[in-house]
């Protein structure tokens, strides 16, 4: 009876996909449709205005946004932050599974820099997971590519993601935490810990898609949320990317900013600690444009070298020769860029930070921020109209990777080439200087002597041609912005004179 009853059932089965097949005139016409992924909901913070006490706090600019025709605004967040913990293996492909465990409330700060004119805005929204490095926070995405990011016409906003820019850290360099410097503006923020510090950033997107009572855009609609982070914040990006962006779709691209091998953690003290691996790649089924951009630092000496991968359709990675993870234009001269002026491509021997941070040698003044903001643009043209970056070469390293290959003039092989290597004025180098305790990120500048200039390059119309001539060809790959280049071919017969004619 039972294998009657089998053998009715497979002659019903036979007899049904015969009259679907039937059915199709034309099997090739069938097409099946991937079900959508279902992402989690992220939580609504409250928003609110801070109180009337004092200025905003951030280290970021010494010109009035007013007067390159933005503002800036200020904005607290509030809610129940998750942490998380790890589902599978954290491993070194990124490939992670994570899930929300442990709740704990918050109250953070952003802050927003707009065009005034909403005719000006792109649609595009940046959003910077701020460095607390220091002790205090800074934001060096936005002091590297600030003049790009407004000549586009972006939103930027500032994310007080992380405990320290609160509340502070005993090996702080200066005692700049929000709390210290304005404990009446910023004395009611609240932060659980860094392993909220995620979901807090998720918070941040939300309120900025779907705003509540109060929009910290202030009517802008946004069509594309970029996230960027710098250095430790590009570690915390990394594993952002790994982990947060499959459960919740947050952004639609990634900036990773010099960033090292490693990525943060998944959860810290004083929740269980979830360490990532020591080096660490971006999941390679990510599905937003993820850009990560990387200086000589980066590569070897913060041992980003055994998290290289190869590009993809969704990956891309530029290293720059010549560069640095900090240097002169991020944390010194560029903090009064309003227009691009010439004399931003200058190169100069400089050992100190703002006066409180000195090095033994001067530290690196090299292209970072002009390739920098050709990566701003790239990025932007790729999340919306899905135009890939051209692919950058990889800097060349030596048997043993523990430094670079270097030309005759003393400058690093490979990677990304400008005039600032190919037709030189310095050596320029992203090696650890020496000093305090941040030097060993700044990289060095050593200026050829008039002699060596003379002898390279004969007159100053010898110079400026070279110049000229490396200064167009990184402009046709891909790599320098027309009006950037002419920044810089506009500034070769002064840095000419001011090394040669001006020489003692």
């Amino acid at each position: 009876m039972l294998s009657t009853t089998f053998s009715s059932m497979r002659q019903l089965g036979l007899l049904l996909a015969f009259t679907t097949l039937m059915a199709c005139d034309d099997s090739s016409q069938r097409t099946t449709t991937p079900p959508e992924p279902e992402y989690l909901p992220i939580a609504q913070p409250q928003v609110s205005l801070p109180p009337d006490a004092g200025s905003i706090n951030l280290l970021a600019l010494n010109f009035d946004l007013e007067d390159v025709g933005y503002r800036q605004s200020e904005y607290f967040l509030e809610g129940t932050a998750s942490a998380f913990t790890n589902v599978n293996s954290l491993l070194a492909d990124g490939a992670w599974e994570a899930e929300p465990s442990e709740q704990a409330t918050y109250k953070t700060r952003i802050v927003v820099y707009r065009p005034i004119d909403p005719d000006e805005f792109s649609g595009t929204v940046i959003v910077e997971w701020l460095n607390v490095t220091a002790g205090f926070e800074t934001p060096p995405s936005w002091g590297t590519g600030h003049l790009e990011m407004r000549r586009g016409g972006a939103v930027w906003v500032g994310v007080s993601a992380q405990y320290v820019g609160i509340e502070g850290s005993e090996n702080g360099l200066l005692p700049l935490h929000l709390k210290a410097v304005n404990p009446e503006r910023y004395g009611s923020l609240v932060h659980p810990g860094d392993s909220y510090s995620y979901d807090i950033f998720s918070q941040v997107v939300q309120a900025l898609r779907e705003p509540a009572d109060i929009d910290p855009l202030d009517g802008l609609i946004p069509q594309r949320l970029i996230a960027y982070g710098e250095s430790q914040s590009a570690g915390r990006l990394t594993a952002y990317v790994n982990a947060l962006q499959p459960l919740y779709n947050s952004f639609d691209g990634y900036m990773i900013h010099s960033r090292g091998g490693f990525s943060a953690p998944l959860s810290q003290a004083p929740l269980p600690d979830i360490p990532a691996p020591e080096a660490t790649r971006i999941r390679t089924d990510v599905n937003v444009p993820v850009m990560t951009f990387q200086t000589e630092t980066d590569v070897v000496f913060l041992g980003f070298t055994p998290a290289r991968q190869e590009d993809t359709d969704m990956i891309r990675t530029w290293e720059v020769a010549g560069t640095a993870h900090g240097d002169i234009y991020t944390f010194v001269t560029g903090r009064d860029d309003t227009v691009g002026d010439p004399r931003f491509a200058s190169v100069i021997e400089e050992n100190s930070v703002l006066g409180f941070i000195s090095c033994d040698q001067p530290i690196n003044n090299g292209p970072h921020h002009y390739v920098f903001n050709t990566a701003v643009r790239a990025l932007d043209a790729w999340v919306t109209s899905g135009e890939l970056p051209p692919p950058s070469p990889r800097l060349e390293i030596n048997d043993d990777g523990s430094d670079y290959l270097y030309d005759e003039t003393g400058n690093a092989l490979g990677g990304i080439r400008t005039p600032y290597v190919d037709a030189p004025s310095a050596i320029l180098r992203g090696e650890p200087n020496t000093g305090a305790g941040f030097c060993r990120l700044f990289g060095t500048t050593k200026l050829l002597s008039a002699a060596e200039m003379a002898t390279r390059y004969v007159d100053e119309s010898g110079y400026v041609e070279a110049v000229k001539d490396a200064t167009e060809a990184a402009v046709n790959e891909g790599f320098l912005l027309r009006e950037d280049a002419d920044a810089i071919i506009a500034w070769a017969p002064q840095q000419w004179r001011n090394q040669v004619t001006d020489s003692p």
